[in-house]
């Protein structure tokens, strides 16, 4: 009699993990761009659902990790954001990772450091500026952006022409609408180089280099309301030199620093334009609702769904 054996079956008691991705109630089933992200995780044996951020019937500790995603209206209820995230176990971005990031101060954490960034003139409301103050505080020439330190997809963001008086008064009044309502002010230079060239995007996935898109971005004019939850724009593969990811990995080391025990991020999203000299400047950080154009790259979904399940599966972890 010959003795056989066969594999044991799986062991259906034993739980998948379970990771939500926090989203807003506009887009309770996600961004499209995040969307498929459900099925990646499910084909790596994680059970991902989407969950808004600020639903109270949401039990965010029966999950093993909460990947923050398309949490796009943060910005008008940052405070309440950051308090839900410091709730949340297991969040990802870490909670001190997204106090730091959804305020744009931590530019100055950039600029201290020495990485380029745009020369900002930050504008606070507790001075009771006047029109005349806030004008003076505006460039004598060229075009600027007014726009409040804390927004997500250039929402209350204009573009104005210094030497323009009908456009500088137009800055000047937008400026005064943001400080009336309490929030700080950034005025910036317009970086000319994003009507030709665009932005260029670097996301990298555990702290690695996962892929970048170039995008097309350019504002147009004065403050109007924004449709929607972010602006439309165009975009397409892009190959970064070495230049841009040196500068793009020094400003995720200066992040590393500023919020100690988080390296490396399981997600980050780093936006770059060209001064005036042609070279790599920061224009922003994107660490929190950061879109990762997952379907824009070969391999970034997988990449990025792989990320997340080492990190509950015994993986890699904060």
């Amino acid at each position: 009699m010959t003795n056989s054996t066969t594999d044991p079956a799986p062991d259906q008691s034993v739980a998948r993990p379970r990771v939500a991705l926090a989203t807003c109630s506009v887009l309770p089933r996600l961004d499209p761009d995040d969307a498929p992200l459900v099925g990646a995780l499910d084909q790596r044996g994680v059970e991902a659902v989407p969950a808004v951020w600020d639903d109270p019937g949401v039990d965010w500790e029966s999950f093993d990790a909460v990947v923050v995603r398309s949490t796009y209206d943060y910005s008008a209820r940052r405070d309440e954001f950051v308090s839900w995230a410091a709730s949340v176990p297991n969040i990802l971005n870490p909670e001190a990772v997204l106090r730091w990031n959804t305020h744009k101060f931590y530019l100055r954490d950039l600029e201290t450091a020495g990485i380029p960034v745009i020369p900002t003139v930050w504008l606070d409301p507790e001075r009771n500026l006047s029109s005349r103050a806030i004008h003076t505080r505006m460039p004598a020439h060229g075009h600027f952006v007014i726009k409040p330190v804390v927004s997500a997809g250039a929402k209350d963001t204009g573009r104005y022409e210094a030497i323009d008086a009908e456009s500088r008064g137009l800055a000047i009044l937008h400026a005064k609408k943001l400080l009336a309502q309490g929030r700080h002010v950034m005025v910036q230079p317009y970086v000319m180089s994003i009507d030709t060239e665009g932005e260029a995007r670097l996301v990298f996935v555990d702290g690695e280099l996962s892929h970048a898109v170039s995008t097309s971005t350019r504002l147009t004019g004065p403050h109007r309301p924004t449709q929607g939850l972010y602006r439309k724009e165009s975009m397409r593969v892009h190959e970064p030199d070495d230049a841009q990811v040196d500068v793009a990995r020094r400003a995720l080391a200066v992040a590393a620093e500023s919020v100690p025990g988080v390296d490396p991020l399981l997600y980050a999203r780093v936006d770059l334009v060209w001064g005036a000299d042609g070279s790599a400047t920061v224009l922003e950080l994107e660490l929190t609702e950061a879109s990762l154009y997952l379907s824009s790259a070969p391999g970034a979904l997988e990449r990025f769904a792989d990320a997340i399940a080492a990190r509950v599966s015994g993986g890699s972890g904060d």
